[in-house]
């Protein structure tokens, strides 16, 4: 099989021209996973079509088309649209209800839309349909401002080099806020904290999300 995208938790391999292999190296909730795909396929939210599931792996749709995070690498002008698009992404899923199986995360009483929690430019594919979101497995039901807040830390965070880019990656966060109807400010500090647990985090991005959060620089 030929090795065509390479995650912090997952590989990704070309099965034909149609369908891929996504395989995770560790176990996790592959099954919820494809299920809420297939739930929010049939809501008309643009998912990838789940082909099987078996343990680690999953066999998925082909999309064709860069991600959202390389075509503002090749054309950064497009900092302002494709922000806007961002934010209207996460008002769509966020118009969803959760179904009742998916677990509850940054959620208080009435909190029960689905969130992404991790839907940054690099999870989404810019295809000839339209824009199409991957990569679900830390989905969970819970407060949409939540799921805003969690892309702005993970934008912030992520190890960028030169002022231009670390400028395009303010602009691209004043567009997601400007193209979504939810604001993220409350949740914030505790979508960064939150992320602090992620260990897959490189040195540099837990220093930001630490000072983000509000800890001192050597707090663990």
């Amino acid at each position: 099989m030929e090795l065509i995208g390479r995650g912090r938790e997952a590989d990704v391999y070309a099965l034909d021209g149609s369908r891929v292999l996504r395989r995770y190296r560790e176990a996790g909730p592959t099954e919820r996973e494809a299920r809420l795909m297939a739930h929010l396929a049939a809501r008309g939210y643009p998912v990838p079509r789940v082909y099987e599931v078996t343990g680690t792996d999953m066999v998925l749709e082909r999309l064709t088309g860069p991600t959202m995070t390389e075509a503002l690498a090749r054309q950064p002008w497009r900092v302002g649209s494709l922000g806007r698009e961002l934010g209207r992404l996460h008002d769509r899923l966020h118009a969803l209800p959760a179904p009742e199986w998916l677990p509850r995360r940054f959620a208080t009483a009435g909190d029960d839309r689905v969130l992404h929690l991790d839907l940054h430019p690099g999870n989404v594919m810019l295809t000839p349909r339209g824009p199409v979101v991957i990569d679900w497995r830390n989905a969970a039901a819970g407060d949409p401002a939540a799921d805003l807040a969690t892309t702005i830390v993970t934008v912030g965070s992520a190890e960028l080099s030169g002022p231009a880019v670390r400028l395009g990656r303010g602009l691209l966060v004043r567009a997601l806020c400007r193209g979504s109807r939810t604001d993220p400010a409350g949740r914030v500090r505790e979508a960064a904290e939150a992320k602090l647990a992620d260990p897959h985090l490189r040195p540099a991005e837990a220093a930001w999300l630490r000072r983000r959060a509000g800890r001192a620089p050597d707090a663990r």
